[in-house]
């Protein structure tokens, strides 16, 4: 039992102090490819120092939504985090939910952030919430389909029993199913963390803001609230993925020798995905906005291909 709370205890550390350090490499690694000296990789912490200092400016239009959606926002990214192994096959709160909760409760951070984009008045939070929305439309089904395709795998839809299950059975990751639902799943992790080709959170730019558009009014401890969630929803969507296509490292023994060398395995996969995604930034342009749906609709028919595929074979 204390093993189990050790490891429980561990997962919630990494998220809220790991998950910064990730964007900080993430944004020094793109500088340095385009040779740039770029910001240090603890700037992200700096940051949110300052911001947490800093006093705040509401809006005289904004309602209780405004102010609760921070919260929300923030909340929800360490629930989901906290249902997805990630040292080991066991996820502190695998029991109150599997692949459709933790779908759910992103949606639900990001319909509240919308609502808060929308509250007051503004024409750029209204052009952010709706563009984000028309994305995740498309975007949230094909990451249930190709979830449900690992899923099928395992006969559960428990992401710890998903886990469990992908650690006994590795060889079923190198199938073309697999495979193809993976790259659904990369595709939308571009997309949820407003990532180029999809976004670019560097710019300010009313025709290619999305993320950003929703975000401009607020200050201080909401926007610290708002950057920390983002970053805790990016690693835990980069955990997701990692732990799901490739379990190496995970154990389904619940101590501490388990948990830590499933620690160096998980920051070693998780690198090499940011680096990944780095390179997929800084090899393409940002699409024009009708462009995105396409894209996503590509992650789609991957994810139906994949589901489809394993019925079949």
């Amino acid at each position: 039992m204390i093993q189990v709370i050790a490891n429980s205890g561990l997962q919630l550390l990494v998220l809220l102090l790991v998950a910064p350090l990730f964007s900080g490499i993430i944004k020094t690694l793109k500088a340095r490819l385009q040779t740039r000296r770029g910001p240090c990789v603890f700037q992200f912490y700096r940051d949110l120092l300052k911001l947490f200092r800093k006093g705040m400016v509401i809006p005289e239009t904004a309602s209780w939504i405004f102010s609760g959606a921070p919260y929300v926002y923030f909340t929800t990214a360490i629930l989901v985090g906290l249902m997805i192994p990630m040292t080991t096959t066991y996820a502190p709160f695998s029991l109150f939910g599997g692949v459709l909760a933790v779908i759910y409760l992103l949606a639900f951070g990001r319909f509240f952030l919308a609502l808060g984009g929308l509250d007051t008045g503004s024409s750029f939070g209204g052009l952010g919430s709706s563009r984000e929305m028309t994305i995740s439309a498309i975007a949230e089904p094909a990451m249930m389909l190709a979830l449900f395709t690992v899923a099928l795998g395992a006969n559960s839809t428990n992401l710890s029993e998903m886990a469990g299950a992908a650690v006994s059975q590795s060889w079923r990751f190198l199938a073309p199913s697999q495979m193809l639902a993976f790259a659904a799943v990369f595709i939308v992790l571009i997309a949820e963390t407003g990532r180029i080709p999809v976004d670019n959170p560097a710019t300010h730019l009313e025709l290619t803001m999305i993320h950003e558009a929703m975000i401009l009014e607020y200050s201080g401890l909401y926007l610290a609230l708002i950057e920390w969630g983002a970053s805790i929803r990016q690693l835990v969507l980069m955990t997701l993925l990692v732990n799901t296509f490739f379990p190496y490292g995970l154990s389904s023994e619940q101590t501490l020798f388990a948990a830590g060398m499933g620690l160096c395995f998980y920051f070693a996969k998780v690198l090499l995905l940011a680096v990944f995604i780095v390179l997929i930034e800084t090899t393409n342009a940002k699409l024009r906005l009708f462009r995105v749906p396409e894209l996503l609709m590509v992650a789609f028919i991957l994810g139906a291909l994949a589901l489809i595929s394993t019925f079949l074979f």
